[in-house]
């Protein structure tokens, strides 16, 4: 699987930020809803995508946390 075959970054849909391609359902919403709790099955019913959109959704949250410095968190020993 090719994530930019599945996540489109366009200014002109959704502010820029990435979404799942051909749609305005964001990377963060489906990543949230996964955090949240909901099964890959509720997420393609109440959002219309694929195991793979999820699938690469992840991947590509994936990809930024690895490019990303981090930072202890504020009152974190």
């Amino acid at each position: 699987m090719n994530i930019e075959d599945r996540i489109s970054i366009d200014p002109r849909v959704c502010h820029g930020k990435p979404v799942i391609r051909g749609t305005r359902v964001p990377v963060a919403i489906i990543v949230g809803s996964l955090a949240g709790g909901m099964s890959f099955e509720e997420i393609e019913a109440e959002y219309d995508v694929t195991r793979d959109d999820i699938k690469a959704a992840l991947a590509f949250a994936g990809a930024l946390v690895q490019e990303e410095s981090f930072h202890p968190l504020p009152g974190a020993a």
